[in-house]
């Protein structure tokens, strides 16, 4: 009939190109249309044989397709899996980033220090040493302390020669004053004659 023709024609469409199981689903409704309308018994086993062979084209397909299915679903879960992996990977991949970028500051931090450390050490090295520091204070307080036994034999010295003197100039003081009385003695002396003269010349 016309109705059942535009159904079979509109499953075919939807079916794409009508090799797929609307098409076989139509084959079998219109096996039965058939086999009901069949007027010998011939025709209707006829019919009947092909809805069976239809029947079981759609069983194999409706396996066929749960396999897909199944298959289908395992991709699926598979994919899934991958997917978890891969976001695995990549938030591993992220903390390895995140850990290699700290390396990379505390390097960065390591070289900054060395090279400072190398600008301490070459200005170290224009300097002497502790221990050769110590013995150059050694020497230099050794060496004060003889200066300062230097200066006190010269201060006892210089006190001395200061006694000396001093035991000098009195000493010229009072050969002086002995002088000047020996001279006033003797012009007392002489003058003393010399009027002694005079009178025994009277």
């Amino acid at each position: 009939s016309f109705s059942s023709d535009e159904v079979i024609r509109k499953r075919l469409l939807i079916d794409g190109d009508g090799a797929g199981d609307d098409r076989r689903i139509n084959l079998l409704v219109k096996s039965f249309i058939k086999w009901c309308n069949s007027g010998s018994q011939e025709e209707g086993y006829s019919q009947y044989q092909r809805m069976l062979s239809t029947l079981s084209q759609c069983e194999f397909s409706m396996g066929k397709t749960l396999l897909v299915y199944d298959m289908n679903l395992r991709e699926m879960e598979n994919y899934e899996k991958i997917y978890k992996d891969i976001e695995n990977s990549i938030a591993a991949a992220h903390e390895k980033i995140s850990e290699c970028k700290k390396q990379i500051l505390q390097a960065k931090r390591i070289r900054k220090n060395r090279q400072e450390y190398d600008a301490l050490a070459k200005v170290i090295q224009h300097h002497p040493d502790r221990h050769e520091t110590l013995k150059q204070l050694e020497a230099l307080g050794k060496e004060l302390q003889n200066l300062s036994h230097i200066k006190e034999n010269v201060e006892d010295k210089l006190e001395l020669r200061r006694k000396q003197f001093h035991v000098l100039l009195s000493t010229i003081h009072e050969l002086q004053q002995t002088l000047e009385n020996d001279e006033k003695l003797s012009e007392a002396e002489e003058s003393q004659e010399t009027q002694m003269e005079a009178e025994a010349k009277q």
